[in-house]
């Protein structure tokens, strides 16, 4: 099921401006900059790279794809639709540097904002335990050395195409007389695409934390980190947590994002960013984890300050697009970016040219 662990994500869009370094951070800053959000450029990319059995798949034929699962709801986001922003910084200690010449990884802060969301293109879908969590971070203000990346909770990705993803989105749509989906559909998805069924038994054994505080946040998708040198060095990236979560209040349908708030309200949260260096031989697919005994390199620390009802003027009108990337570091091969780019640049335009809806989460209504 697609809003479920394990669904599949699809979201974000562009920024253009300077780019920011080097001085105090502070609340106002952050915000000052995040005043430049509402300013994108967004780029008609056309077709998506992959050519299906029945024909091209376009981005058109993703978005219809998703409004016939989810439904059609004005003014969100086509998957990953319920969510909270978020504001804070990364605190770099230096180590990364030996490895991307990306700004970013120089010792210093530079301002984030982000995204914490659900996987599923329904805003008013109750939370469950069990739901794919996702982050989506973007660092420094608009500029060239901005880099922003979406990320999940899950320890695999469960889709290696286009294809792939498109076809389990259909084969996840909710049966109106079960509330769930078709089991023979799926069971005949699960037949053709082997690769996926093999990732959620992988994402079926790996523990389901609390609520999002605790969670591990990861890229699944595989990038190259080009260093000082030009040395180009495949690598996977996680968000690893300093804390626990607060627990869930039952009976509430946000309660995970509840919990989430009142503990922001409270104190920062941490995480650490960890970059698994992968060897030459290590898998782009993204369903296949790599070796648990590769290099590691904890590259600094991110602090989130703030949460904050999606709104004009913050990460709500990001586009988390992982193509966004600074010089330092660069894509793989896998096909699955270049489609979540094209995608998530038309989802960017159809919501924006949208009338505005209410979040169901209100950061204002929870107290701490």
């Amino acid at each position: 099921m697609l809003p479920q662990r394990g669904a599949a994500t699809l979201y974000r869009v562009d920024h253009s401006g300077p780019s920011w370094r080097g001085t105090a951070l502070t609340r106002r800053s952050v915000l000052l900059g995040l005043g430049a959000v509402g300013a994108f450029l967004t780029v008609d990319l056309g077709l998506v790279a992959y050519t299906s059995r029945a024909g091209t798949l376009t981005r058109r034929s993703f978005l219809a794809a998703f409004a016939d699962v989810f439904g059609v709801h004005p003014g969100f986001r086509k998957n990953h639709a319920k969510g909270i922003s978020v504001i804070g910084y990364f605190s770099s200690n230096g180590a990364g540097a030996t490895l991307s010449r990306a700004t970013v990884f120089a010792p210093g802060q530079t301002p984030v904002s982000g995204r914490f969301s659900l996987a599923g293109g329904n805003p008013a879908v109750a939370d469950t335990p069990n739901a794919a969590r996702g982050l989506g971070l973007a660092f420094g203000l608009p500029g060239a050395d901005q880099w922003r990346t979406a990320m999940l909770n899950l320890p695999v990705f469960l889709d290696n195409s286009p294809q792939g993803f498109y076809d389990r989105l259909l084969a996840s749509k909710i049966d109106d007389a079960t509330g769930k989906p078709d089991p023979q559909v799926m069971a005949d998805f699960l037949a053709q695409y082997p690769q996926t069924e093999a990732a959620m038994e992988l994402i079926k054994k790996a523990p389901v934390t609390m609520g999002f505080a605790d969670s591990t946040y990861s890229s699944l998708n595989t990038f190259h980190l080009v260093g000082p040198d030009g040395e180009r060095l495949p690598v996977r990236w996680s968000f690893i947590p300093h804390q626990r979560a607060l627990p869930a209040q039952s009976g509430g349908p946000n309660a995970l994002f509840d919990a989430l708030i009142k503990q922001l309200k409270t104190a920062p949260l941490h995480w650490v960013l960890r970059l698994t260096i992968g060897d030459p031989s290590d898998p782009i697919d993204p369903t296949l984890p790599w070796p648990t005994d590769r290099r590691t390199v904890d590259a600094g620390i991110l602090t989130l300050t703030e949460a904050q009802t999606d709104r004009a003027g913050n990460a709500r009108d990001v586009n988390f697009d992982p193509l966004v990337l600074p010089d330092g570091i660069e894509p793989s091969d896998d096909p699955l970016l270049s489609a979540r780019s094209a995608v998530y640049a038309g989802s960017y335009r159809e919501r924006t040219t949208e009338p505005n809806s209410t979040p169901p989460v209100q950061v204002e209504g929870v107290n701490p």
